[in-house]
C-alpha cells in the first residue's frame, strides 16, 4: 500500500471523483487476497450488462465516443472535443447517456456536426447491430438519440398518469405497455405460492408478433458472453474460498447464471444470508430494481468486501437487540414481527465496485430483497466503512455547514456528532429498518408498484430516525449522550427539504426513489410540526429552524406508523397520495437559491469512486505469492482499460 494516499481525484461536470482505501488489506492472508482478486474480476466482468440495461443505445454510443477520444486527429483542445470528453466521462460514470441520479438525458456540449465529421470514416460496425440493418439510417438514429432532446429523454420516468414503461428509455422492455407488463406478472403471481420468486428480476420482457415473452439473462441467453466470464471468475474464486459454505454459495450462483432459474436465486440468497463465518463477502447479480420504473427488473451490480472486525462490534450490538427494537416500534402490532429471525450486520471495507455500484455506490446494503426470505430467514446488512470514510474526509472544512446551517451552535453540534450519527443511521436503516415489519397475509410485495421503492426507503429511514433519539442507544453505547441525535435530525430535514435540491435540474421534479423518500419525510414534518420545525429567512437566505427536537421524534414515529401500514396492507392509493403530495414537486424559488449558494461554495453535488487496481504477484514457482493494491490509475485510464478488458457485449 502506498505511503501517500489522496482521497480526491479529478472533477468534471457535477461530479467529484474520489478514491477509497483498502484499510487492513495487507493483513489478510494470501489466500484471502486471491479470493478477493477473483471475485473482483467477476465484479468487473458484468460492466457491459449494466450499460445495456440502462439504454439500448448506450454501448454503441460509448464505443463510438471512446474511438473518437482515443484516435481523433483534429484539434484536441477545441471546445467541441473538450466538451465531448466531458460528455464521455459522464457516460462512463452513469453507465450510459442518462444522469445516474436524475435519469434525464445528458445535453451534449459539442455539436452534431463535430461528431459526424469525427466519425465520418469509421466503419459501419460502430453503428449497426446486424448485417441487414441500413448503415446510414443507423447512423442517423444514433445521432438523434444523442442530440435530439425529444428522443428517449428519460431513463426512468416516474411521472404520475402516463405509461411508465413506454416513456422510460431503460432497456428492460420492448414493444409492451405498462398495462401489459403488470398483467403479465400478475398472472404469474396468481398461481404462485407464498414462496414465489421475484418474477421478472433477471429478464427482458418483449412483444414480437403479438406474443409477449421473457428473454432471460443466462450464460446461454441474453448477455451470455459477459455472464460466461462472470461464471469463469466465480469458479476460480470457488477454489480459494475461506470455507465450504462460501463454496456452496458460489456454486448456487453459478447454477443460477447458467439456468436463469429464479427459485435457484432464492436458494442462493438463503445460503448467502446464512454464510457468516468468512471475513470476505460479495454481491454479484441482478439485484436492485430502482432502475425499472415498475420496480421489477434487477440491474446488474457487483461489490466485493471484507469485514472491518473492530467496527462490526457496533452493528453486532444493533442486530443482537433487533427483537427489542421491533417490539418497541411505534407501528401497529399487527405489522410487527413476533419473532425477528436472522438479522445480521457487519461493517465492511469495499475492495471492488462494479455495475450499478460503480462509480457511484451505496454506503449501506441490506439483502436479500425477497419479502418471504426476509420473514423466514432474516437479512444481512453491511455498512461500507471505507466509502463513508472517503466522503467524510473530503466533506470536512468545505464550507457547507457555514453556508446552510442556521447558527454556530447547530454547526458545532453537527461537527461533533454528525459522522457518528450518519454511520449509526445507516446501520439502523439497513440492519433494522429494511428488516422490520411484515406484510399482511395475501399482500403482494409489488402491491405499491411504482411507489414501492420510495415507500420502502422512507420506512427504513424513519425507523432509523425514530430510534436515534431513544435512550436505548445511549444505554447500548452506540451514541455518546442524549444530545447526539439532534445532529442527524437537523441535517436530515435540511437535506430532504433544501440541500438535496442541488441534484435537480431547474424545472424538473424529484424522481429518484431515495430523494423522494427524503423529500417526503422532510415536507411531511414541516407541514405537521410547523410550530417547531420551519424554513425561516435570515439575511435573505433560507435556513431550517428546529425549536423542539424531542417532539420531532413523535412526528417521525407517527409517519412511520402510517408508512408501515401502507406497506403491510399494500395500500397503493395511500402510497400514491403521500408520494405525490410531499415527495415530487420542487419549490422553484428555493431551488434557485440552493443552486446559487452551492455554486458559490464550488462543491460538486455528486461523488463517485475510482477503483484500486489489484495486481497478483507471482513467486518463482509460478504461483500467486501476494496481491498488491495500486491507487495510481486515472479515471479515463481505468474506464478505457475496463472497456478493453471487460467489453464482452
Amino acid at each position: 500500500m502506498q505511503d501517500v494516499f489522496r482521497y480526491t481525484d479529478e472533477r468534471f461536470a457535477d461530479i467529484q471523483m474520489l478514491r477509497y482505501r483498502l484499510n487492513g488489506f495487507d493483513k489478510l492472508s494470501t489466500q484471502q487476497k486471491l479470493y478477493i482478486y477473483y471475485l473482483s474480476q467477476a465484479t468487473l466482468a458484468g460492466r457491459d450488462i449494466t450499460f445495456d440495461q440502462f439504454g439500448r443505445y448506450n454501448l454503441r454510443i460509448r464505443k463510438l465516443l471512446e474511438e473518437v477520444y482515443c484516435n481523433y486527429r483534429g484539434d484536441r483542445q477545441s471546445a467541441d472535443f473538450l466538451a465531448m470528453e466531458v460528455y464521455l466521462k459522464r457516460v462512463w460514470f452513469s453507465s450510459g447517456i442518462y444522469h445516474h441520479y436524475g435519469t434525464e438525458k445528458f445535453v451534449p456540449g459539442f455539436t452534431r456536426e463535430f461528431l459526424e465529421q469525427a466519425t465520418a470514416t469509421l466503419p459501419d460496425t460502430f453503428f449497426v447491430t446486424g448485417p441487414a440493418e441500413d448503415a446510414q439510417a443507423a447512423r442517423r438514429e444514433l445521432f438523434d438519440v444523442i442530440f435530439d432532446p425529444t428522443v428517449l429523454p428519460k431513463r426512468v420516468n416516474q411521472a404520475d398518469g402516463v405509461d411508465l414503461v413506454q416513456t422510460s428509455a431503460c432497456n428492460f422492455y420492448e414493444g409492451v405497455t405498462q398495462r401489459e407488463v403488470e398483467d403479465y406478472y400478475a398472472r404469474l403471481r396468481a398461481d404462485a405460492t407464498d414462496e414465489a420468486p421475484s418474477f421478472g428480476l433477471n429478464s427482458k420482457l418483449v412483444k414480437t408478433g403479438g406474443q409477449i415473452r421473457e428473454l432471460t439473462y443466462t450464460a446461454s441467453g441474453l448477455y451470455a458472453p459477459a455472464i460466461r466470464q462472470i461464471v469463469m471468475w466465480l469458479n476460480r474464486a470457488a477454489e480459494v474460498t475461506e470455507n465450504v459454505e462460501q463454496r456452496r454459495v458460489i456454486a448456487l450462483l453459478v447454477d443460477y447464471y447458467t439456468t436463469g432459474h429464479l427459485p435457484t436465486f432464492d436458494q442462493y440468497s438463503i445460503e448467502w444470508l446464512k454464510e457468516q463465518r468468512g471475513q470476505i463477502d460479495f454481491i454479484n447479480g441482478f439485484i436492485e430494481v430502482y432502475g425499472d420504473p415498475l420496480g421489477l427488473k434487477g440491474s446488474w451490480e457487483g461489490i466485493v468486501e471484507y469485514k472491518d472486525m473492530e467496527a462490526t462490534r457496533r452493528t453486532r450490538t444493533i442486530s443482537d437487540n433487533a427483537q427489542w427494537f421491533e417490539d418497541h416500534s411505534p407501528v401497529d402490532a399487527r405489522f410487527r414481527k413476533q419473532r425477528v429471525t436472522g438479522v445480521t450486520a457487519h461493517v465492511v471495507c469495499a475492495a471492488m465496485l462494479g455495475g450499478d455500484e460503480y462509480p457511484a455506490t451505496a454506503i449501506g446494503i441490506n439483502l436479500p430483497n425477497a419479502e418471504w426470505i426476509r420473514a423466514r430467514y432474516g437479512s444481512k446488512s453491511v455498512t461500507i466503512a471505507n466509502i463513508t470514510e472517503a466522503y467524510n474526509k473530503v466533506a470536512h472544512g468545505n464550507g457547507f455547514l457555514d453556508e446552510f446551517v442556521i447558527d454556530h451552535d447547530t454547526s458545532q453540534l453537527i461537527d461533533r456528532y454528525g459522522d457518528v450519527c450518519d454511520d449509526l443511521h445507516t446501520d439502523l436503516h439497513e440492519c433494522l429498518g429494511h428488516g422490520s415489519g411484515q406484510l399482511l397475509p395475501g399482500v403482494s410485495p409489488d402491491a405499491l408498484k411504482a411507489y414501492g421503492s420510495t415507500i420502502e426507503e422512507a420506512r427504513a429511514d424513519l425507523f432509523g430516525l425514530y430510534y436515534l433519539a431513544d435512550a436505548k442507544l445511549v444505554e447500548l453505547g452506540l451514541v455518546p449522550d442524549s444530545e447526539a441525535y439532534k445532529a442527524q435530525y437537523y441535517t436530515y430535514i435540511m437535506n430532504g427539504a433544501m440541500t438535496q435540491l442541488v441534484r435537480i435540474e431547474p424545472g424538473h421534479n424529484i424522481e429518484e426513489a431515495h430523494m423522494r423518500n427524503r423529500a417526503l419525510i422532510a415536507h411531511w414534518v414541516l407541514e405537521h410540526a410547523a410550530d417547531n420545525v420551519q424554513i425561516v429567512q435570515r439575511d435573505g437566505k433560507s435556513y431550517l429552524s428546529i425549536s423542539d427536537y424531542a417532539s420531532l421524534r413523535g412526528w417521525f414515529g407517527q409517519l412511520l406508523r402510517e408508512i408501515q401500514r401502507i406497506k403491510s396492507e399494500g395500500d397503493f392509493e395511500a402510497a400514491r397520495a403521500l408520494v405525490e403530495r410531499y415527495a415530487v414537486t420542487v419549490d422553484s424559488t428555493l431551488h434557485a437559491e440552493v443552486l446559487a449558494r452551492y455554486k458559490q461554495l464550488d462543491i460538486a453535488p455528486y461523488k463517485g469512486f475510482i477503483n484500486p487496481v489489484l495486481q497478483p504477484v507471482y513467486g518463482s514457482d509460478g504461483q500467486v505469492a501476494d496481491v498488491k493494491v495500486d491507487y495510481t490509475e486515472g479515471y479515463a485510464q481505468q474506464m478505457l482499460r475496463y472497456s478493453k478488458e471487460f467489453g464482452w457485449l
